[in-house]
């Protein structure tokens, strides 16, 4: 086995965003950076996401006449908490928005822009804005100023803003003249243009990312932390330096690690599967004290036919097709259990809900159960509006021949349907108030929102179809816990010297919160951009 040593200021583990971020801060500052990346490709699950930034009190808000403040930013986040968001870490959340936005325009090729009207995904608390202002999203990039990293990062090119899609209000179809344009140019959006677009940054300060390096140990001097051991296909690679940032994500696809610390079931995780906990297993073996380990960023998803390139679970994140009427979610008695339209990362408390009595979780196995007017309307899982189900969906003649399909009660799931259709003709959920919310419908019927009616609608025209929704996860919200600046503290409170943690591998700043469409890489760049810039500073 061949043995080499590799010395730099700071060594970043990761190329998501919060690893492009924290790299591309240290260098800024004049650090000499080490970049490495475990798989074989670069950016991690924001290549695969729509790469919206949740940023509270932005300049892009601010020049489109939206009121906001700190003061309503850090009391949305604080009446959602249930004690579990650390004051001091919602504040440099909050505080340190500005100072990143301002940051990435001047020294490094992103661009950001607001995505118009996206509500907070809980509006009506206190301090949360029912139309919109915090979420942001990459400027379209072109990946030829790159050249060859484009094949060299997770995720299929996507070449619209999340504003074309229909997450962000749009159809999700280009021209073909545009889509031809674009494509001609390399130019993408979403998740790929925001990693690539802090790649090039990157790049421009000399830093270029080393794959299949898989991090297995931390190096230490007595408690500092001197460097990290890689294994490579050409052997073993000892690469010091003054501090080491772990964004190494989260632990989801570990099955020992989501066994021993998830609050409840978890399957089929969304994100790639190189998130198996090495940083959290790194920094447990030096003491690193641990925080919202039960959380994640819960999501349910419906398997697909067939595999993923990168070996990754297939499956599609069912928001679009759940909000939208003529469709309800049931458990396996056939009944509703819950807002169908709510974001899905609360949706997640709905699905690990706990009955004594049968010592099970009641609401799993769920099914999301449409009628053939909702195919015909919006199609979805795929198609266009009036096009085919998928042949991977269960379909019923009758909801009695589809409760027998999907192991459901039939009198159960058809007493369920007349309720439901009763309520949509009264115009009102009385049982779980979906539509109520300025979220609810935001994802739903645009033709219809706002207003009750983007998301509701009867289930009577048949055939009927039912897909079966998994409670699955974006990634994993727990890990060590750090200070303001990402510094990892150890058991007693105190910081490990020379380690720096950011992103889902850290204890998650906002606790239990999804605070919106970006609520993810809102904290993941700023505590990123905190950790490079003090890992730069760091002489522990």
């Amino acid at each position: 086995m061949s043995f080499k040593r590799v010395t730099y200021d700071v060594v970043v583990l990761g190329t998501g965003a919060t690893g492009l971020v924290a790299a591309l801060a240290a260098a800024d500052s004049g650090a000499t950076v080490g970049l490495f990346e475990k798989g074989d490709l670069i950016g991690g699950t924001t290549a695969l996401s729509s790469g919206v930034v949740w940023i509270p009190a932005n300049k892009y808000a601010a020049e489109a006449g939206v009121v906001d403040s700190r003061e309503e930013a850090l009391a949305y986040l604080d009446a959602l908490s249930h004690g579990m968001i650390l004051p001091e870490l919602a504040e440099a959340f909050v505080d340190g928005g500005s100072e990143l936005i301002t940051w990435l325009e001047s020294s490094t090729p992103l661009k950001l822009r607001l995505v118009p009207g996206f509500p907070d995904y809980h509006p009506e608390h206190a301090g949360g804005k029912p139309l919109g202002g915090r979420s942001l999203e990459p400027e379209l990039f072109s990946f030829d100023q790159i050249e060859g990293w484009g094949e060299r990062m997770i995720g299929t090119t996507r070449p619209m803003n999340v504003t074309e899609t229909p997450i962000g209000g749009g159809t999700g179809i280009l021209a073909a003249e545009v889509d031809a344009e674009r494509r001609s140019h390399a130019i993408e959006g979403l998740g790929r243009a925001l990693v690539g677009s802090l790649l090039k940054g990157c790049l421009d300060h000399g830093v270029e990312p080393v794959t299949g390096a898989r991090a297995t140990r931390l190096l230490a001097d007595g408690e500092k932390v001197i460097g990290v051991e890689l294994q490579t296909a050409e052997g073993r690679v000892e690469v010091y330096a003054k501090a080491v940032i772990l964004a190494t994500g989260g632990f989801e696809y570990d099955d020992e690690l989501v066994r021993d610390f998830l609050r409840g079931p978890m399957r089929r995780p969304a994100g790639v599967p190189t998130n198996t906990g090495d940083g959290l297993r790194m920094a447990m073996r030096l003491g690193a004290r641990l925080g919202n380990m039960r959380e994640a960023w819960w999501v349910p998803v419906a398997q697909l036919p067939g595999g993923r390139p990168d070996g990754g679970n297939n499956v599609l994140l069912v928001l679009r097709e759940r909000t939208l009427p003529r469709s309800i979610m049931i458990n396996r008695k056939g009944r509703r259990f819950t807002n169908e339209a709510a974001n899905y990362n609360a949706l997640g408390g709905a699905f690990h809900t706990f009955d004594p009595a049968s010592f099970d979780y009641v609401n799993q196995p769920c099914w999301l159960v449409f009628d053939q007017g909702f195919v015909d309307a919006y199609g979805g899982f795929g198609v266009p509006a009036g096009g085919l189900a998928p042949e991977w969906v269960t379909r019923g003649e009758d909801l009695a021949d589809l409760a027998g399909r999907i192991g459901v009660p039939a009198p159960a799931l058809e007493a369920t349907v007349t309720r439901w259709n009763k309520l949509v003709a009264a115009g009102h959920d009385d049982d779980f108030n979906r539509g109520d919310s300025a979220y609810d419908g935001w994802c739903g019927d645009r033709a219809r929102y706002p207003g009750v009616m983007a998301t509701l609608g009867p289930l009577d025209q048949g055939p009927y179809y039912a897909v079966e929704l998994l409670t699955s996860t974006l990634g994993t919200k727990g890990g060590p816990r750090t200070d303001v600046d990402g510094a990892v503290l150890d058991v007693d409170g105190q910081t490990i010297p020379g380690l720096f943690a950011a992103g889902n591998v850290m204890a998650a700043p906002t606790g239990m919160v999804y605070g919106g469409a970006g609520g993810t890489l809102g904290p993941a760049l700023v505590f990123g951009y905190r950790a490079g810039r003090a890992a730069a500073g760091s002489d522990r």
